[in-house]
């Protein structure tokens, strides 16, 4: 049965291969067909007079966004996945982002699976796919999706997600996936001939904002939610990572993300397993992930772009744009000890105090990683950090990382340090478009100081480099290995509590150690070697020969090394 929401509409048809159809009005600005249509039927939907367009909450598009919509059964899939109690616990998570089309040279849902024991035998927990609902063309990250309800036809549709999602599973892995409900793409966005969906009153970077407190707004809200149970529900999801929430402009008593979170905890206790909601926010806002009981919105986790940008200035040297709000150990220290740097701070790039403390709440309600999509993919060159900080540095990067009190989370191949850019794509047959998203990136990067000729082109498909598997470090790829195991053995590494972290530094020689129970983290940062106070005990994992089994209470530290150390 095809059901469409326009309440504006004096009429409305199904547009079939063979006959065009009127649908009923129903109520609430409903419209329905309760013909069953068979599935992989093709259709499209035409408003009063207006020309035939994909369905707002098409299942699948098997041209594309310009092509028509398709019917899917979603109850003919065979799942192997009834023993699936769900993913592990927060707190003992480890998240691997990837990009479904760079991750294989296939390209595809299917491609990532002849991965999947590479991730489990790493230490991973939860695979995160970058956005796939459909986009226009056939490659993208995925950020200008149009048609939410619909896997990306170039990776395989909705049947290549359920059996991606099935041999995760089977795998012994969870699968996060991220939707993007703050905006739409440009290109293929339809959705305004069908309802109010967006409003005027409110200004984004990407044009008008999504209508969710106005006027009509009850079911542009039923639409993301419902859009976020069915990826739960008919694709055995275990969690979503939701796109700058920062961008939900939402003055409603009930914000969409407490509503969300409400509704995703009654599907859980439906379906029998945890199921998990984890956002990218810039506000430094503990209200986002606080219990509803107490006046938050109830979410699980959130990235911490804090700790990011603390490490990254720290090991790269970097101060160009936000990173000038960052670049001392002490900032480092106090991301670790207190989860963000800017809580309650005053912050020179935004130019205001930003953020507020995070009272009672763990640190594992936060993620920490070195690199993710966008802190390599929204630089100039798209170059990763292997690219541009010596071995030792990466090394010592990672260490922070897993043995930090967050949820770690790495970027495809930074677990054996690829050093392929990566670099924002797109391919979009709308010339015009195409242009103002090529200008528009070379003049934003020359406002930063970087030569916009050497910018690369998004539009060409040299852009979107394939993960080169066979460039794998092995060393790299034992130390992130290594990590993940103590991360795995040792108890007070999955302890989210801020108040068994010990931060000391030393600004001048360059060294900080974090302590967690008898877990040691020691970094040497600074230009030549220095002693450093790890106290006594033994070193497990070390980045450089020249350390040597601890047994005294201050260690030599060559530069740009790091040690870990189990203290007696």
């Amino acid at each position: 049965m095809i059901r469409v929401w326009a309440p504006a509409a004096a009429n409305m048809t199904v547009v079939l291969p063979d006959v065009e159809r009127p649908l009923v009005a129903a109520s609430g600005g409903w419209w329905e067909d309760t013909a069953e249509l068979p599935p992989a039927t093709r259709y499209r939907l035409r408003v009063d007079d207006g020309p035939p367009l994909p369905d707002p909450r098409s299942p699948f598009q098997p041209e594309g966004v310009d092509g028509p919509s398709a019917t899917v059964d979603h109850e003919a899939f065979l799942w192997s996945d009834a023993a699936w109690t769900g993913p592990v616990p927060l707190p003992s998570a480890v998240v691997y982002e990837l990009h479904v089309g760079t991750f294989s040279a296939a390209g595809t849902f299917d491609g990532v699976v002849a991965h999947l024991p590479h991730l489990r035998a790493l230490g991973v927990t939860h695979v995160e796919l970058m956005p796939v609902a459909e986009f226009p063309g056939t490659r993208g990250w995925g950020y200008d999706g149009v048609l939410l309800y619909a896997p990306h036809h170039a990776y395989g549709g909705p049947e290549g997600l359920k059996r991606l999602v099935d041999a995760c599973h089977a795998a012994g892995l969870a699968v996060v996936l991220d939707v993007v409900y703050n905006h739409l793409g440009p290109y293929g966005n339809h959705l305004a001939a069908f309802g109010p969906y967006f409003t005027d009153r409110y200004a984004t970077p990407w044009g008008d904002a999504v209508n969710l407190d106005g006027a009509g707004s009850d079911e542009v809200r039923r639409f993301f939610i419902d859009n976020a149970v069915m990826w739960l529900r008919d694709y055995h999801v275990d969690a979503l990572r939701i796109d700058a929430v920062h961008a939900l402009l939402d003055t409603s008593a009930t914000h969409l993300l407490e509503q969300l979170a409400t509704e995703v905890e009654a599907l859980s206790a439906h379906v029998g397993r945890a199921l998990q909601l984890i956002p990218e926010s810039d506000l430094n806002d503990a209200r986002v992930i606080s219990r509803r009981e107490v006046g938050g919105y109830g979410l699980d986790a959130q990235w911490s772009d804090d700790f990011h940008h603390a490490l990254h200035s720290v090991l790269t040297g970097e101060r160009d744009g936000y990173y000038a709000d960052f670049g001392t150990l002490g900032d480092l220290a106090t991301a670790l000890s207190s989860g963000w740097v800017y809580a309650g701070r005053y912050s020179p790039h935004r130019g205001r105090v930003h953020g507020r403390p995070l009272v009672g709440i763990p640190a594992w309600r936060l993620l920490g990683y070195l690199q993710n999509h966008d802190q390599i993919g929204n630089r100039a060159l798209g170059d990763r950090v292997a690219a541009s900080v010596s071995r030792g540095r990466l090394l010592a990067g990672a260490a922070l990382v897993a043995c930090s009190p967050f949820v770690p989370m790495l970027f495809m191949g930074e677990e054996w340090g690829c050093r392929q850019p990566f670099a924002y794509f797109t391919d979009h047959t709308d010339e015009a478009l195409a242009d103002a998203i090529r200008e528009g990136r070379r003049r934003d990067f020359a406002a930063f100081g970087w030569d916009p000729s050497r910018v690369p082109d998004p539009q060409d498909p040299a852009t979107a480099e394939v993960l080169d598997w066979s460039a794998v470090d092995g060393e790299i790829l034992e130390w992130w290995t290594e990590l993940l195991a103590l991360r795995r053995r040792r108890p007070e590494l999955t302890d989210g509590r801020f108040d068994r972290v010990a931060v000391a530094y030393d600004e001048v020689a360059g060294w900080l150690v974090m302590r967690r129970g008898a877990v040691s983290v020691g970094a040497n940062l600074g230009p030549a070697a220095v002693q450093v106070p790890l106290g006594q005990g033994r070193a497990v994992l070390r980045s450089d020969a020249r350390i040597g089994d601890t047994s005294a209470v201050s260690v030599l530290l060559p530069s740009d090394s790091v040690v870990i150390v189990i203290n007696h």
